[in-house]
């Protein structure tokens, strides 16, 4: 990298992070801490959640993932992103919203019962600290393969970052998040566009690159599929060639709907917009416009595939096309936008994180506390949080790709808690469902890990493989469910606010001051969210099952 790129690099990332510092100045209450007190407008929640959807993971596993398996990935990222934040953003926050809860684990409590909020949490935790861990790991990729920065200087590139975005989260909260966010979304979308332009002009363009893969098509790979097939999201069969791309389909639907429901880091940005309206525009904004970037990263990978037909090890193929392809200059852009989204992944799982732990399980055990306290602890739980994330480096080392170390564990656990939420948004089943349900779900979650990574255990593919494990994880836990509701009948509607506990003498009722909309007149028509969340998931859905199917 020469000076100019390095100044690129030193006036982006570093300006974020003084406006992270300036934002944090004020931030006193719990209320302001992590719900930036129900002020933020959908465009810098819409950024920010955009922007913590797309980090250094994503930019290299998907193209990793693409390289090896094609373009099914962007089921996840397209479709099933698309149906479960509108399933979050119209049905399950506006709940949550409207009881003046803080966390979607608190939720749990008021329609479940405290256990069951107490799992929800430990499992939030673990599930996205192994994804901060996956993060780390990208980071240090690209710093030592594309920068060509030393193990050493790189590993101490990334503590200074998790030390500088842990300062301004912990002592600001959601606020200095959310806006620091919208400005590093802007950056990672130009770093990333920087290097799909160049990627795509040495192949040829997409025709280009469908000539070279087609020519390549005497060389079958380890999964059964021929390089003219990794453009067509319905060829990929599962390792084995085996897999029916339905079920492939509908796992990544329910790891989207995990994503988008367990995931606080999302659900915390639009508890704190200012409207119910501002809630619904900003999670159709985060979905829509983390579509592009996410095709752009699986993209990557497949004109990776067609430039480098045998490249060794595909987690390091988007280091490596950044280095050989980008110009000076162009090199500053992409490392910018590599440290924002860095930067945002730590501070969006930082304050979200440490509110989950601060809310559902110590204000649990410490309760009537003042609201001073609950803020200090939480300050403190954003460095320790932070800090976890180093823990998984050893595991997702061991793995054979790294986004293949973050989907062994999303069926034990978070599958089932996300059924746990949609059976509890959309129907009456009795409170004692929610803990025998997740239990359930989770003691099938348990035993296919074992047979998939520990010992074989003579259990057919198909009900513990890797893809089949989403929908049989959901269906042991949906239908132990049922089976309790008829068991114990149904329950009838309470009041969320009430059913929960108060845990501060000074918890503020945000229920108060809620609005439907931030308009004086009403929603005007060509701003209703219904009709823009229907068009929306009909042309994804075009897209998905027709144009790249």
């Amino acid at each position: 990298m020469k000076e100019i790129d390095w100044a690129i690099v030193f006036v982006l990332n570093v300006g974020v992070i003084l406006l992270g510092l300036w934002l944090a100045r004020g931030t006193r209450s719990s209320d302001q801490w992590f719900l930036a007190g129900r002020a933020l407008p959908w465009w810098a929640v819409g950024l920010s959640m955009y922007a913590t959807n797309v980090d250094n993971a994503d930019l290299v596993s998907i193209t990793s993932t693409s390289y090896r398996e094609g373009l099914h990935i962007m089921m996840v990222h397209s479709f099933g992103s698309v149906l479960a934040s509108t399933f979050v953003a119209f049905w399950f926050i506006p709940v949550i919203y409207r009881a003046g809860l803080y966390t979607n684990a608190e939720y749990l409590e008021a329609r479940f019962g405290r256990t069951t909020r107490i799992l929800s949490a430990l499992i939030q935790i673990q599930y996205r600290t192994s994804m901060l861990g996956l993060m780390i790991w990208s980071i240090f990729l690209l710093l030592n393969g594309f920068v060509g920065l030393s193990a050493t200087l790189a590993w101490t590139l990334i503590v200074v970052l998790a030390t500088f975005a842990a300062i301004y989260t912990a002592w600001g909260g959601l606020r200095s998040v959310v806006f620091t966010d919208a400005a590093q979304a802007i950056i990672i979308l130009l770093g990333v566009a920087a290097i799909l332009f160049a990627v795509w002009n040495e192949a040829g363009g997409w025709s280009g690159m469908t000539e070279k893969l087609t020519a390549l098509d005497k060389m079958e790979l380890d999964n059964g599929l021929r390089p003219s097939d990794l453009p067509r999201m319905g060829s990929y069969r599962g390792d084995d060639g085996s897999e029916s791309p339905l079920v492939i389909a509908v796992a990544w639907l329910l790891v989207a709907g995990g994503y988008w429901t367990v995931n606080h880091t999302q659900t915390m940005r639009l508890m704190g917009a200012r409207s119910l309206w501002d809630i619904k525009m900003a999670a159709l904004a985060g979905a829509t416009i983390s579509m592009p970037i996410m095709f752009a990263s699986a993209s990557l990978g497949i004109f990776g595939r067609a430039l480098h037909p045998e490249f060794e090890d595909p987690d390091k193929l988007y280091p490596h096309l950044a280095h050989v392809l980008l110009d000076d200059g162009t090199r500053g852009l992409v490392v910018a936008g590599i440290i924002a989204a860095a930067i945002s992944t730590f501070d969006s799982m930082g304050s979200a994180l440490s509110a989950v732990f601060t809310r559902d399980i110590y204000g649990l055990f410490r309760p009537n506390r003042d609201d001073a306290h609950y803020v200090r602890v939480s300050r403190i739980a954003t460095v320790v949080i932070l800090a976890l994330g180093f823990a998984y480096l050893p595991f997702i080392r061991s793995k054979g790709s790294m986004l293949t170390a973050f989907l062994t564990l999303i069926p034990v656990f978070v599958t089932p808690l996300f059924t746990v939420y949609l059976v509890g948004v959309f129907t009456r089943a009795p409170r004692i469902s929610g803990i025998v349900g997740l239990l359930v779900g989770a003691a099938y979650g348990v035993i296919a890990l074992v047979d998939r990574e520990v010992a074989d255990l003579g259990l057919p593919n198909g009900f513990t493989g890797r893809w089949a494990a989403y929908p049989w994880s959901f269906a042991f836990t949906f239908v132990t469910m049922i089976i309790v509701t008829c068991v114990r009948g149904r329950e009838d509607r309470r009041d969320l606010a009430l059913a929960s506990s108060t845990w501060s003498k000074t918890d503020h009722d945000s229920s108060a001051h809620l609005l439907e909309h931030p308009f004086r007149e009403g929603v005007p028509t060509h701003l209703r969210p219904g009709p823009i969340a229907i068009a929306v998931i009909a042309v994804t859905a075009y897209l998905v099952f027709w144009v790249f199917w």
